[in-house]
């Protein structure tokens, strides 16, 4: 089978309800050369998952795994991906249609990037529904390894597209940060310590859904994963 521009890969865990919107939101994209690679993370809601992906079989390609979180089941779409880029998705989030075209034209206007990101819609059962993510998580200034760390600079996993190379330098998310909100900001700051160029723009590109159901709506064990993580890089960098 033939290479694509972008390989969409979307982890998937009790996302039953909200997986066809999301799929949707993709296929609705105006740019049209990408793949979707969809990985089964070991979800309790496997049987009511099949059923509702059943109408998309054709149009993705679905991977299952043992339950190894989203960084597993992300690392496990990068490495099937025939992209040279790679946008990530959380399986109850989605993309607006002009997403992939506006996210890949700051690629063609800047070749030494290696990843960018947008603003997103917040909605969902939470005070912050109908913010956008960087009224409440801002960006400032250029995204370099010092601003990552200090949160100058936060990176909405849903708004990323970075080269599938990049990331494989960087040597992937680390799947033994199994907390959402963990792997993918020590996976940034990584590929920032590399030298990896990031870059963003405020244009609102996607929505982020909030509901009481994320993994990430624990924030006590989020800000022990945070600590880890910062004496994990303070051991390794």
């Amino acid at each position: 089978m033939g290479a694509f521009t972008v390989s969409v890969i979307i982890p998937a865990y009790n996302s039953a309800t909200f997986i066809a919107e999301t799929l949707d939101s993709v296929f609705a994209q105006t740019f049209p050369d990408y793949e979707v690679i969809l990985i089964n993370d070991g979800s309790p809601d496997t049987e009511e998952l099949e059923a509702v992906l059943e109408p998309y079989r054709k149009r993705i390609v679905y991977l299952r795994q043992e339950n190894g979180g989203p960084g597993k089941a992300r690392n496990n779409g990068i490495r099937s991906a025939r992209g040279e880029y790679v946008a990530f998705l959380d399986s109850d989030d989605r993309m607006l249609p002009e997403y992939l075209e506006t996210q890949l034209a700051l690629f063609e206007k800047d070749h030494s990037l290696d990843l960018v990101y947008s603003d997103l819609l917040l909605e969902g059962d939470s005070p912050l529904s109908g913010k956008t993510f960087m009224e409440t998580c801002p960006s400032q200034g250029q995204a370099t390894f010092d601003a990552v760390l200090t949160e100058k600079c936060q990176i909405p996993t849903s708004a990323v597209v970075a080269r599938k190379q990049a990331l494989l330098d960087a040597g992937l998310f680390d799947e033994s940060l199994f907390v959402v909100g963990t792997e993918d900001y020590d996976l940034w700051l990584r590929l920032a310590h590399l030298g990896k160029k990031i870059g963003y723009q405020r244009k609102i590109l996607g929505i982020r859904r909030i509901h009481s159901g994320a993994l990430s709506a624990n924030q006590h064990n989020m800000l022990i994963a945070w600590m880890h993580v910062l004496k994990k890089l303070d051991r390794t960098l």
